[in-house]
Formats: structure tokens, C-alpha cells, sequence
């Protein structure tokens, strides 16, 4: 009997019990046809058995030997020593993680055939490979062995290499025997593209005849496999769109009498970009459908000023606004600006705090419950249970890549009400190179402020070694001669906070010991808010002439009179980061200057982040190279972890099969719906929740 493999369980398969079949889930792999879309991340050539004697260290080979000695060993880690030999050398095996079964196995004079990367092992101990793949083999067996390339897969506990290659093979010999796998590629389209089956594309990803190239994503065969799985990412953000356009959204068909006043008390104009994007959001406002916008500008492009009109179209139409930030710090900068802009217009702003306790929050939430607060600013705090909004018309979510999209969902479900949903603007200051917006943000619109106020004056980027440190603090010492403020950045590569704040106290104390006649401050994640937002406040208001801090500054701190900044471990950051950082300085009337300060040796791949940062500040071009680095993942952060665990497809390589996805997932959605769910489910496997509305 021919049979669906998307519908046959992995349990179908010898040797996939109940247990080993949990450790699948692991892999997203449940039916066989998920077993088939696992995909390897990098081919081996093990065309070629040397002798021992031949190995050299850096590079990955494949070798037989007869085991010496075996030993368990407490050498500062416990580990399993096997040397292994042949008639020309020997090689020192070890494992970190054992079995007592592998610790039976293991004999003298057993032979083992192994594959690994060598490398010298150190004090003259030869060379060495940890954790090789390795089978038994007897004496007859030596030098026997299928030849060629030998896919390598993502593995999890107790399910390794042998077991997917050996589960691989059952899945791929169903399909000899007539078993298929559900073509999900519009028929249409794969004609036109002259695609090969789906089965024959998988072959060649499983079981190619040579190694594949650099531009492997040019044949057919990749070309296929790539279309699809960019289009199940693709409808799984279109699908969430279109369910969320079926609800109706209040109509904001404001007067215009708010907006007019703030901006004749604000004392600028807007710049051409902000108009322009002012009346995109205010476009979409008018609509009885819910707003579902991305704004996205530079560093100091003026978003919040824009966010504070759209706030003011959904107050004066009678609608409440929620605006939501990722850290308190940048939660009270807002509302230290909200407050300054809209309460002379008689408008009251409400802050909620994950800190807030007591009475005061109880009146707070009262306050919101019953309508008295028109634009409530707060952090995740917003979306508790008890916070309960009278009439929710705009929900606004800065630096929105720190959220996900439940999250972003949760809130939005606050101003249900009467079956209308609120509008949504989410914000960022990382600019989203285009071929990744059209994909990642396939459900929301973009706006795009590519234009800096005037006055703002371009920072300057210079990379010192860690060695210079006493000409950086002199530099500090004349520039603060010259009625300048710095900033001063610890970082730490590792993740706790607790180092990173010791890091920033010891650096503190050495500028103090240093500059004895300077006021230095002191800002880092464990201290409690209201000490960050007092240090913080007398650093804005010039008491001090140093605020040493970790990157708890990178986003949210406007000191118009801060004009240098240090950043200490500069080669640890990513480019991103670096580019908010220094979006601290720069904002007022003075030139500004960044000193990078690294400690060498630096890798090339940092040598090459800290050039970039030194040649250009324009945030597109940063954001860019920061995909081509990195990838796409850290770009799109929480948001969209589940949508970017790309099995074949590359967003910038593959920017030219991005152009026509959102035709080619519209079609799909009203011609061919039957497809949408498979697509998903066989591309994002458990991931499919994100898209959910």
C-alpha cells in the first residue's frame, strides 16, 4: 500500500520507539516526512582512509587504529583516553562524555575506524581528536568502507549521527518502494521555474554524487527546495496579517487641533521623512482596519516624536494609548518626554512599572480601568492580568525586536473591545536591511525615517588599543576642560550581570584615581531604578563629568551635552549594538567623538566590525554588514527566533526569490489555502505557534 509520509509516524521506522521518538520531538522531527526535511548543515569527504603516520593537525580525516591503552583519567576533567595505532603512528582519542557500556567496549586490541578533526595535542603529546565518530571494526574489516560524502546532521542527547543516517536510509527506501511526499509548491510555478520533483531535490541534498560547491543555491534542485521554504515563512507572516485585518479597528478621522498645537509648542519643524511618515500612519489611522506598522528609523531620526502624534490622532478621537518599552530606563525616558510634550495640552500620562506596588498602583490601575489616563507608558508590566484599559484605540511597542510576538498579541488584546482591536506601531532603531524586512516583517507595513533632524552632528569613530588608555584618559581630561561629558562603556562577554557590574566599578574607581578633580557616576543593571534614574538625571543636568555605565545606556538616554564616548571591549559587541551605543553622542550642537578600545589580538571577523564602525555611521549600511556576519537571526531578535532557523535559504543570497514572494503567497493564500498549513508545518515545524493570530 502507497503511503503519505507527512501522515506516517516516525514510530513507523525500525528501531524509533516511544523513547527515541520523544528525543526526535527534540528535532522537530515527528513523521517521517519531517525525518526527510532534516536537513544536513555540511557534507564530509571520507573518500579517502589515511594512516596514522599521514595525519596532520587542522584538518578533518578519517583513520584506523588498534586501541593500546584505554583509561579513565581525572586530569582536570574526567574523560576516557583511548591511544589508538597503526603500523605508522599513534593518536590519542578522548571523550569527555562516556558510557560504562563504551568503557566495556573499549579493549585492548580492539580496532576502531574513526573520523574527527586532529590537532596537536600539546606538550609533546602528538596529535589528538575529542569526540571523533568512531565504529568497531575487526581485523578483516580494516580498510573496508563505503566511499564519498557523508551528510552531517543537527543531532540532540541520545540521538546521534548513525541512528539519523540509518533512519534516513529506511525513509528514502519507503520512497522506492512508492511511499510520497506531498508536493507543496504551486504547480504552476514550479513548471515555470523548470524545478525537479520534490523527492529528487531532497536526494541531492541527502546523498549528493560530489561535494557540494559554494553556489550549490544555484542549481535547480536548491533553487526548489529554497522557494519553499521562503514561502512557508513568508505565508505564515501573511496569514497572521490577513487574520488580523478580518477585525474592524476604530476610525481615527481626527481634527488635527492636538497634533496642531504640539507641534507649535515644540519648537522645530519636521523633517520632509517625518511628514512623510506622519501622514502614512495617520493614512492607516483613518481606517476601520487595524494599523499593523513598522517604524523604522536611525538613531535620532525623531520617532518618538512621531509616535507622540499618532498618540494624539487616537486621544483626541476619544481612545486611550498604550506605549510599551523594553527597560524602565528607556519606560521613564519616555515618560519624562511625554509628560514635558502633552501635559501642557491638558493630557494625562500614567506610568506602570514592574516595581510599582501598593496603593499607588492600585490607584494607577483604577485610574486606567476607568479612562482618567490617556497615554499609559510602562514595560511588560502592561499586559498583567489586572491592567485593564477603558477604551484602547493605539498600542505603541518601542525597540520592538526586544518583544515577542505573543507579547506584542497580548497587548494588542487588551483593546478588545465591542470585536474592534486597537491599532499597533512598533519601533525600532536597527535598520532592517529591505530583503529582510520583506520577509520577516512580512506582516506589518514599513515606514522608514531616512532623514536626521538638522543640527545633528556626525560622530566621529577612532580605534585604539586597550595600551592607549592613559592618551583616551587624557583626551577625557581636555575634553571635559572644553565643557564636554563622556560617557564611559564597560562591557563583559560573559553573561552575568554581576561581572559585568564589577567591571563598570572597577573602571570607575580608576578614573577616579585618575582624574581625582572629575564628578564620575556610576550607572549598572543591579542597581535599583530609581538609583539609575537619579544618576542619570545628574548627569543630564551637569553635575557630573563622567557617567561610567554597562550597556544598560544603549538605548533611551538623550544628553544633548555629552559629546565623547569610550567603549571598553569594543571587539566583543556586534555591530548593532556598537551603532546604538554610539547613537548616544552626537545629539546635540557640539562635534562628537567614539573611541573604540579593544584588546588584542583581535579575530578578523572583529578587526573587520571595528573598520566598519570607523568608516561609516549610516545605520543601513551597519545593518547590512551586520546581517552578512552574523546572519538574520540576532537582527530580528525574540520576535522572530521561530521564523529564522533556516534549513536551505539564505536571506541575503537569496534576495532575488524574496522579490516575488509576497505575489506568490498572496496566490497561494486565495487560489490554493489547502496548502498554507502543510508549508508551515513542514518549514517551521513547532515554530508554527508564532504565527498563530
Amino acid at each position: 500500500m502507497v503511503s503519505c509520509l507527512d501522515d506516517l509516524p516516525i514510530t513507523e521506522l525500525k528501531g524509533v520507539g516511544e523513547k527515541v521518538a520523544e528525543k526526535l520531538k527534540r528535532l522537530n522531527i515527528v513523521s517521517v516526512a519531517d525525518m526527510l526535511f532534516h536537513l544536513p548543515f555540511r557534507h564530509e569527504d571520507r573518500s579517502t582512509l589515511l594512516p596514522i603516520g599521514a595525519l596532520q593537525p587542522g584538518q578533518a580525516s578519517l583513520f584506523e587504529g588498534r586501541i593500546e591503552l584505554a583509561e579513565v583519567v581525572f586530569r582536570g576533567r574526567r574523560s576516557m583516553l583511548l591511544r589508538l595505532s597503526d603500523d605508522t603512528g599513534f593518536i590519542n582519542i578522548r571523550f569527555f562524555h562516556f558510557s560504562n557500556s563504551q568503557k566495556q567496549m573499549f579493549k585492548r586490541g580492539q580496532w576502531l575506524r574513526c573520523y574527527g578533526d586532529v590537532r596537536s595535542a600539546g606538550n609533546g603529546a602528538g596529535l589528538g581528536v575529542v569526540h571523533p565518530e568512531y565504529q568497531l571494526i575487526t581485523l578483516a574489516q580494516r580498510g573496508q568502507f563505503e566511499k564519498g560524502l557523508l551528510a552531517v546532521y543537527p543531532v540532540t542527547e541520545g540521538v546521534n549521527q548513525t541512528t539519523i543516517r540509518k533512519l534516513l536510509a529506511q525513509a528514502f527506501h519507503l520512497l522506492q518502494q512508492g511511499a510520497r511526499v506531498r508536493e507543496l509548491l504551486p504547480e504552476a510555478l514550479s513548471i515555470d521555474k523548470g524545478f525537479p520533483s520534490l523527492i529528487d531535490s531532497l536526494q541531492q541534498l541527502h546523498y549528493p554524487e560530489t561535494m557540494p560547491s559554494e553556489d550549490v543555491s544555484e542549481t535547480p534542485a536548491f533553487k526548489r527546495l529554497i522557494t519553499e521554504e521562503l514561502l512557508a515563512h513568508h505565508l505564515s507572516l501573511s496569514r497572521l496579517k490577513a487574520g488580523l485585518q478580518t477585525y474592524p479597528a476604530p476610525c481615527f478621522k481626527s481634527k488635527e487641533l492636538l497634533p496642531q498645537r504640539f507641534l507649535q509648542q515644540l519648537g522645530f519643524s519636521l523633517t520632509a521623512a517625518q511628514q512623510r511618515v506622519v501622514a502614512e500612519i495617520s493614512g492607516d489611522l483613518a481606517l476601520n482596519q487595524p494599523m499593523q506598522r513598522l517604524l523604522q528609523g536611525d538613531v535620532g531620526s525623531g520617532k518618538t516624536v512621531v509616535a507622540a502624534l499618532a498618540a494624539l490622532s487616537a486621544i483626541e478621537a476619544g481612545y486611550q494609548v498604550a506605549l510599551m518599552a523594553p527597560t524602565e530606563l528607556l519606560a521613564e525616558q519616555h515618560l519624562a518626554n511625554f509628560k514635558t510634550w502633552l501635559e501642557p495640552l491638558g493630557i494625562k500620562v500614567a506610568c506602570l512599572l514592574g516595581r510599582h506596588k501598593g496603593k499607588e498602583n492600585e490607584l494607577t490601575l483604577d485610574d486606567i480601568r476607568l479612562g482618567g489616563s490617556d497615554i499609559v507608558i510602562g514595560t511588560q508590566a502592561l499586559f498583567q492580568q489586572k491592567v485593564e484599559f477603558c477604551k484602547l484605540g493605539l498600542v505603541i511597542i518601542d525597540e520592538q525586536h526586544r518583544f515577542g510576538v505573543q507579547q506584542r498579541l497580548a497587548l494588542r488584546d487588551k483593546g478588545l473591545l465591542g470585536g474592534m482591536q486597537p491599532h499597533q506601531l512598533v519601533m525600532t532603531a536597527t535598520p532592517i536591511p529591505r530583503t529582510l524586512a520583506m520577509l520577516g516583517y512580512a506582516d506589518l507595513d514599513l515606514s522608514i525615517i531616512d532623514e536626521l533632524p538638522p543640527g545633528r552632528t556626525a560622530v566621529t569613530t577612532s580605534v585604539l588599543s586597550v595600551v592607549k588608555r592613559q592618551l583616551i584618559i587624557e583626551r577625557i581630561k581636555q575634553g571635559v576642560a572644553d565643557g564636554r561629558q563622556v560617557y564611559w562603556v564597560c562591557t563583559l562577554v560573559e553573561e552575568s550581570e554581576v561581572l559585568q557590574c564589577q567591571a563598570a566599578e572597577v573602571a570607575a574607581e580608576l578614573l577616579r584615581s585618575c582624574l581625582p578633580e572629575l564628578n564620575i557616576g556610576l550607572v549598572h543593571g543591579r542597581m535599583k531604578a530609581e538609583e539609575k534614574q537619579a544618576m542619570m538625571t545628574s548627569f543630564k543636568a551637569h553635575a557630573m563629568h563622567i557617567l561610567v555605565a554597562t550597556t544598560v545606556i544603549e538605548v533611551g538616554v538623550d544628553v544633548p551635552n555629552a559629546s565623547l564616548m569610550i567603549i571598553e571591549n569594543a571587539e566583543r559587541l556586534g555591530l548593532a549594538q556598537l551603532h546604538q551605543l554610539r547613537g548616544r553622542v552626537g545629539r546635540g550642537q557640539r562635534a562628537s567623538h567614539c573611541v573604540l578600545m579593544y584588546k588584542g589580538p583581535l579575530s578578523e571577523n572583529a578587526n573587520e566590525r571595528l573598520s566598519i564602525m570607523r568608516e561609516t555611521t549610516d545605520g543601513f549600511k551597519i545593518a547590512q554588514k551586520d546581517m552578512q556576519l552574523r546572519g538574520p537571526g540576532e537582527l530580528l531578535g525574540k520576535r522572530q527566533a521561530g521564523f529564522m532557523r533556516f534549513k536551505v535559504a539564505d536571506v541575503e543570497r537569496d534576495a532575488v526569490v524574496l522579490e516575488s514572494l509576497a505575489e506568490m503567497a498572496d496566490e497561494t493564500l486565495q487560489h490554493q489555502p489547502q496548502l498554507v498549513e502543510p508549508l508551515i508545518h513542514r518549514w517551521l515545524g513547532n515554530s508554527v505557534e508564532y504565527a498563530q493570530v
